[in-house]
């Protein structure tokens, strides 16, 4: 992503975090939580690979076609667990976004905007509208999960098992998802 170097890098660490943290959720006891963090995890290792700031590292031309296929593959499998839970709907419109950011990036990598390309600014529009709508949502689910006062940490589960430390998890990716889709 062009940029800020220091914003480039702050985004880079958010995510990175945020991925980690996905990880810790994969060890989770239910098995819908243990899905969901693995495609998390993978969104936010993606995004702070492709925020790395490109005054640092441009990334040769073939790395957009692997994320291309990686999100392309994680967009397919979002698919067929719409079903499930219509939370995966957001992992499809996520792993989609990715992929349309490493198409826009493999065309033209200068520019982050397709060269005559007027749908394409339509799509960064739309796609930045929802994950602006998907921070202001998570952010207000998150509000009411706060601890309970005198209450243990964790309330004797584990750390991959705190739904509001899930919500602050997705939050966190929202607004970098806005960040980059704005850089583009």
């Amino acid at each position: 992503m062009h940029g800020s170097v220091a914003a480039g890098w702050l985004l880079v660490a958010l995510c990175a975090a945020t991925g980690a943290y996905c990880l810790l959720r994969m060890r989770s006891s239910v098995e819908e939580q243990r899905r969901a963090a693995g495609g998390e995890a993978l969104m936010g290792f993606g995004m702070a690979a492709m925020a790395v700031p490109a005054a640092v590292f441009t990334p040769p031309a073939w790395v957009w076609s692997a994320y291309t296929v990686v999100f392309g593959a994680a967009a397919l499998h979002a698919l067929g667990a719409v079903w499930r839970s219509p939370h995966h709907l957001h992992h499809l419109i996520g792993a989609s976004a990715m992929v349309y950011m490493s198409v826009v990036m493999a065309v033209s990598p200068g520019s982050h905007h397709m060269p005559g390309g007027a749908g394409m600014p339509l799509v960064t529009g739309a796609l930045l509208l929802y994950f602006a709508g998907y921070v202001l949502l998570s952010g207000a689910r998150l509000v009411p999960a706060g601890a309970v006062a005198g209450g243990t940490v964790g309330g004797g589960t584990g750390w991959g098992d705190r739904p509001e430390l899930a919500r602050a998890c997705r939050l966190s990716m929202g607004m970098a998802m806005v960040a980059m889709l704005l850089a583009m």
